[in-house]
C-alpha cells in the first residue's frame, strides 16, 4: 500500500512537473498574445481604465472572491477568459458582478488560445517589467538605422563634388585654349616659325571654346543630376497622407485609448502582410461606444452604415457595404517584404518602420522605404539573438557570443543585405 502510494506521489510529481514545462510561462511571449487579443479592452496596470478593468492585481481579486464548487478564485478566472459565460452559468458570484462592468460584452477565446497561451499571458499580467524588449546599445560609430537618412544625400554630394571638378578643368582646358589662339604661326622665307605673341583676342565671349566647353559641362552634369534624382524618387511616397473615408486617428485608439496594433493589425505577426481591419473589428467596440470625443457620432455612423448596424435597436438591418480604404506604405512589385519576418523572428516594433503611430490623427508615410534605408537598417540593426528561437540554428555566432569573440550580429551578418533575399 505505502509502496503504491510512493508511486502515485512520484507519478503526480512528474505529471506536474512535465506540466511545467510543457506550460512554461513565458512573458515576452504572453506580451504579444496579450496584444493582439486583450489589448484593446485591457491595461495590464491601474493607470488606465479601458472597456475592461485594468489587470494589475487581477489574479489577487479573484482569489479574494473565494473558491466555489470546489474551484479557487484563480481557476474560475481562467474560465471567465476562455469563456466568460461558463463562469456566470456556473453561479460564481464574482463573474456575476464583472459580467456587468461595461455594456460590452467580453469576447469568446475558447479555440482561440492555447493552454501554453494562458501562462505565458498569466506571467505578462504579474510581471509587465519583465517583458520588455532588451536593446543592446549600439558600439561607438554606429548610426542608428531610424535615424539614418537616405542614400540621396550622399548621391547630391556626389555629383556636387564632380561638377566642381570638371568645373576646375573646363576653366584651366579654357585659359589654355586662349593661350594657343592668341600665338599665331607665321611662316618666314627661310621655311622658320615665328610666334607672335600678346595680339588681342577679339572674339565674342560665348564663340570662345572655354564657354562652350563649360556649358557643355553644365548642361550635361545637370540632366545627369536630375535624371538620377528622379530615378531614385521613383514610385516614393514619403510624407504621403491620403484622405480616408472613414475619419480614424491612431492619437486617440493606440495613443491614449493605449490599443495594440496588433489588436486591429492582426495579420502583421503571422503573414507576409499587414491587413486592413474589417469595420467588423470596430464594431467590437463601437457597438457600445456610440460617440467619440473627436469626431463625435458622425464617422462612429460611418461604421455603423458600412456593417448595417441599427444603434436605436442594436441589431443588423441593412445591407453591409465595402469601405473603400485608401493603401498609404507600398513597394514594388519586384521587392519581396515579409511583416510575419520582422515582427516575430526580428522582434522589430512598429514604429520603427511607421514613425510615432501613435502620435498621428491622420496616417501618413514616416519613412522612405527606399533600398537604401532598408540596406542600412539591415546593416546596423542588431538581431535579437537572446531567447528567440528563430536564430536558434546560427550556432557559429551563438557560440562565438559565448566566447566573447562576437559582441553583436547584425541583420548583415546573417545574410540580410544579399540581393536575392528581397529580390528574386
Amino acid at each position: 500500500m505505502i509502496h503504491n502510494i510512493k508511486k502515485l506521489g512520484l507519478f503526480l510529481s512528474f505529471t506536474v512537473l512535465s506540466l511545467g514545462i510543457m506550460y512554461s510561462q513565458d512573458a515576452k511571449a504572453g506580451k504579444a498574445t496579450f496584444r493582439s487579443k486583450c489589448g484593446s479592452c485591457h491595461d495590464v496596470s491601474l493607470k488606465q481604465k479601458m472597456t475592461g478593468p485594468a489587470l494589475e492585481g487581477v489574479i489577487d481579486r479573484w482569489n479574494t472572491a473565494g473558491a466555489f464548487k470546489g474551484k479557487s478564485g484563480e481557476e474560475w478566472l481562467k474560465t471567465w477568459i476562455y469563456n466568460w459565460n461558463d463562469a456566470v452559468a456556473a453561479g460564481y458570484p464574482y463573474a456575476a458582478k464583472m459580467k456587468d462592468f461595461d455594456a460590452s460584452a467580453m469576447s469568446v477565446f475558447t479555440g482561440q488560445i492555447t493552454e501554453n497561451d494562458y501562462a505565458n499571458i498569466i506571467a505578462y499580467i504579474k510581471d509587465p517589467a519583465s517583458a520588455a524588449p532588451t536593446v543592446a546599445a549600439a558600439p561607438a560609430g554606429v548610426v542608428d538605422a531610424s535615424k539614418a537618412g537616405d542614400s540621396k544625400s550622399s548621391y547630391t554630394v556626389t555629383i556636387f563634388g564632380a561638377f566642381i571638378i570638371l568645373l576646375i578643368l573646363a576653366y584651366f582646358l579654357g585659359k589654355t585654349s586662349r593661350s594657343l589662339n592668341l600665338i599665331t604661326l607665321d611662316k618666314s622665307a627661310e621655311g622658320e616659325y615665328k610666334l607672335n605673341v600678346g595680339e588681342e583676342d577679339k572674339t565674342p565671349f560665348y564663340s570662345k571654346s572655354s564657354f562652350k566647353s563649360f556649358l557643355l559641362l553644365s548642361t550635361v552634369l545637370l540632366f545627369v543630376f536630375a535624371l538620377g534624382k528622379s530615378a531614385i524618387g521613383l514610385g516614393r511616397q514619403q510624407g504621403y497622407q491620403p484622405t480616408q473615408p472613414i475619419k480614424f486617428s491612431h492619437a486617440l485608439h493606440a495613443g491614449k485609448n493605449k490599443i495594440e496594433c496588433q489588436y486591429c493589425h492582426f495579420t502583421a505577426a503571422e503573414s507576409k502582410h499587414a491587413n486592413i481591419p474589417s469595420v467588423s473589428t470596430c464594431m467590437n467596440c463601437h457597438a457600445a461606444v456610440q460617440s467619440g470625443p473627436q469626431y463625435g457620432k458622425t464617422e462612429i455612423q460611418k461604421i455603423y452604415n458600412a456593417v448595417g448596424w441599427d444603434p436605436a435597436t442594436n441589431t443588423y438591418s441593412k445591407e453591409p457595404k465595402k469601405v473603400e480604404w485608401v493603401r498609404i506604405h507600398n513597394l514594388p512589385d519586384h521587392v519581396y517584404f515579409n511583416h510575419a519576418q520582422h515582427v516575430t523572428a526580428g522582434k522589430v516594433e512598429c514604429q520603427t518602420c511607421h514613425g510615432p503611430i501613435e502620435t498621428m490623427d491622420e496616417v501618413y508615410q514616416y519613412s522612405p522605404l527606399s533600398m537604401g534605408w532598408c540596406i542600412n537598417c539591415h546593416r546596423n540593426h542588431d538581431v535579437q539573438f537572446v531567447d528567440n528561437a528563430y536564430y536558434n540554428t546560427f550556432k557559429k555566432f551563438h557560440d562565438d557570443m559565448k566566447a566573447g569573440e562576437r559582441t553583436r550580429v547584425t541583420v548583415e551578418d546573417i545574410g540580410g543585405t544579399e540581393c536575392q533575399k528581397c529580390h528574386y
